[in-house]
């Protein structure tokens, strides 16, 4: 999971690349970055660090220009340190910085390609990188000093075809202008709007509306699976299908908990479905225990508090505000596993009377490693709860994400080869509600009845690209295991001036 953005306009873009990158803040934590252009020539300033400690104001006066893109990142794939941070910048053709939400399931076999066949160089372990030059790649293969939008179009086709997995891409070539575009099944959201000024119109690419809005665009429309949107720097757009067969199979994860609740991704409101998630959890509680106990609901925050308000109005019990968050903690889900584990207390405050003495229906998005549901819950036994119960309102989480989600081993999943009891057991909970994947399913399809299916493999086990094979799960398995064992040191910020 990432954040990206491509902002066309008729002013410097820095300030605006940055405030969508603090809305997309969300979205990854790690690093941030942004590239600008001006002149013929580039600027980029990326580092480890939220959006805020990245960019100060001597760092946003090298970043002139009225076109560029940002990213902020999560990581999947690569280490830790700076060089990782996104855009990444290739020279040749033209001069092109890209930013990249998602994960490559063959970057290995593309990684060899690369190297035999055009003898390009991948300096990181960024799959990004390699998704930047197969672009590169398509592109050089015209073999034009001057392109056209079709000459685009046509390179994101041969994308589509030699790249596998999921991503949602922003672009910047030098001289020409910002081009968005989809994987073939729309795994990771991204979406475009556009907003008239004195001086023209200006466009913006975006991972989610929200970043649109905030900017005050007009969002136009999602970028469809497969699809490209090119806009010049002149500040005129070209559309285009660039993939034969594309399926919306958008990642149920997103609407779960990855996304903003106020964003829209893929006409489905997030909101919406949240409140949907949280009533049909309800029904499957009382069909369960129609003589159920609880006294109170009380919501994790922040995510589950959309689908803890329905499902406590549907029992007809108490919804009660007992942890207060400190704004400050990052989100847990994509810390680094000891980081998550220590920050749980320093992220949430209880309040204990809202506990003491009472029968407490905890309501979480998900339960993932169970780490942190196991804290929870002991913390609300320690404010004097008499019995804790668990609803999740998501299906257990028992397979690996191989689309861009930090999940990428089964041994990590508390659910992996457990019952439900049993993870109800180990977290703790006297007793502990699973959402059913067709009612989750149902809360997204009603927003959008043209949706054709869902990535839900860390539900379901089963992956819409066939290269993910058991060998392939083994293979990601070990990796991340030697990553873990490896202890990185932290690289420089990275600052480019005057490429061209």
């Amino acid at each position: 999971m990432c954040g990206v953005v491509g902002i066309v306009s008729r002013s410097t873009v820095n300030q605006n690349l940055y405030e969508a990158l603090t809305v997309l803040q969300h979205r990854g934590q790690d690093a941030a970055g942004i590239v600008t252009a001006d002149n013929g020539r580039m600027y980029l300033r990326k580092d480890n660090g939220l959006v805020r400690d990245v960019f100060h104001a001597r760092h946003m006066l090298k970043l002139p220009g009225s076109m560029g893109i940002g990213h902020v990142r999560y990581p999947t794939a690569g280490c830790d340190s700076s060089a990782e941070a996104q855009p990444f910048y290739v020279n040749s053709p033209y001069g092109i910085t890209l930013a990249h939400n998602g994960n490559l399931t063959n970057a290995s076999e593309l990684r060899r390609e690369l190297f035999i066949d055009e003898m390009r160089h991948i300096n990181t372990d960024s799959d990004s990188e390699i998704l930047l030059n197969v672009f590169a790649q398509e592109l050089q293969h015209i073999g034009k000093l001057k392109i056209t939008p079709a000459d685009i179009f046509k390179a994101v086709k041969g994308v589509h075809r030699r790249c596998k997995g999921g991503y949602a891409v922003v672009a910047m070539i030098m001289g020409y202008g910002v081009i968005g575009f989809r994987d073939p099944y729309g795994i990771r959201p991204l979406c475009y709007g556009k907003r008239e000024t004195d001086a023209g119109p200006e466009h913006m690419i975006a991972s989610e509306n929200v970043a649109l809005q905030s900017l005050e665009y007009e969002m136009i429309d999602d970028i469809h699976p497969g699809e490209a949107v090119f806009i010049e720097n002149s500040g005129v757009v070209f559309r285009q299908q660039c993939h034969d067969s594309p399926q919306l199979c958008p990642c149920l994860f997103e609407y779960v908990y990855l996304a903003r609740p106020d964003t829209i991704i893929d006409k489905v409101a997030v909101y919406k479905a949240r409140l949907r998630m949280g009533e049909s959890l309800a029904k499957k509680i009382l069909q369960e225990w129609p003589d159920h106990d609880i006294d109170v609901v009380i919501p994790i925050p922040d995510t589950s508090r959309t689908a803890a308000l329905p499902l406590a109005y549907k029992l007809g019990i108490k919804y009660r505000e007992g942890f207060i968050k400190n704004r400050y903690i990052g989100r847990t889900f994509i810390m680094p596993g000891q980081q998550r584990t220590k920050s749980v207390r320093q992220k949430l405050n209880v309040i204990d009377l809202e506990f003491k003495g009472k029968n407490v229906l905890l309501v979480d998005d998900s339960i993932v490693r169970g780490t942190t549901s196991k804290q929870i819950i002991e913390m609300a036994r320690q404010a004097g709860a008499r019995n804790v119960y668990f609803a999740s309102a998501a299906p257990a989480v028992r397979y690996p994400n191989v689309y861009g989600i930090d999940m990428p081993t089964a041994d990590e999943l508390v659910a992996y080869g457990r019952t439900n009891d049993e993870v109800g057991e180990y977290i703790g909970a006297d007793r502990l509600f699973y959402q059913d994947l067709k009612d989750l399913r149902q809360a997204v399809l009603i927003g959008n009845p043209d949706i054709s299916g869902f990535e839900d493999s860390v539900f379901t086990g089963q992956y819409l690209t066939s290269e993910v094979t058991s060998e392939y799960l083994g293979k990601l398995a070990r990796q991340r295991s030697e990553k873990n064992r490896h202890n990185e040191q932290p690289g420089e910020p990275i600052e480019m001036h005057n490429v061209s």
